[in-house]
């Protein structure tokens, strides 16, 4: 409820301005396909690194029709999450400030719905930034493909209670991991698993 709140009052405040479009119902046929990566886990301290996000139409993932954003070095980079993303201080020199890749976030993503893996965890991390420097959060209707995977093997699987785990469901599903831990290569294999999420029910004979 106060979610909806917010977007309301949001969708007040900027309908006269340069994003007021953002709130307009999509019609079209394409999604986004959307991934962070950050300094750490934690949405209210982590800094973002880099961000990626690639079209999806129809039954398409539009891999040459793709956003990748590397950052300016945040000051919480650090030797862990350096382990994780594999962005280094130098490979941040020439990263945007969060504000110009921010813009250009939005005017690739448009009103379009999202797809992501976790997908609480990226608006999180983007709302965090947005909400101070545009005066509103990402309007967009999501599908976290995680919880998607989980509502299908319940259904064929009702026994199963699992945690899914990215690379798992990739392999179980048949669907190539595209550069782990980079930002554009999870949004392609997340692109990739919610559309074979679509085809229909899972066939997967064991669990972990």
């Amino acid at each position: 409820m106060l979610k909806a709140l917010r977007r309301a009052a949001d969708r007040r405040r900027q309908a006269h301005g340069d994003y007021g479009w953002l709130f307009s119902p999509y019609t079209g046929d394409e999604m986004i396909a959307i991934k962070c990566e950050a300094t750490g886990l934690n949405t209210r301290r982590a800094e973002l690194v880099s961000v990626a996000a690639v079209r999806i139409r129809g039954d398409r993932v539009l891999t040459s029709d793709s956003l990748y954003l590397r950052l300016a070095r945040p000051a919480s980079l650090s030797g862990d999450s350096i382990r994780i993303h594999g962005l280094r201080g130098i490979d941040l020199a020439d990263g945007a400030d969060v504000e110009e890749a921010l813009a250009r976030l939005l005017d690739f993503i448009g009103n379009r719905p999202l797809v992501g893996w976790r997908l609480d965890f990226d608006l999180a991390m983007l709302n965090r930034y947005l909400r101070p420097l545009f005066g509103f959060e990402l309007p967009n209707a999501g599908i976290d493909v995680a919880q998607a995977y989980r509502r299908q093997l319940r259904l064929s699987h009702p026994e199963v209670d699992v945690r899914p785990r990215f690379e798992q469901v990739a392999e179980r599903l048949g669907v190539p991991v595209m550069g782990r831990h980079t930002a554009l290569g999870d949004a392609v294999t997340t692109a990739l698993i919610h559309l074979r999420l679509k085809r229909g029910p899972m066939l997967a004979a064991r669990f972990c």
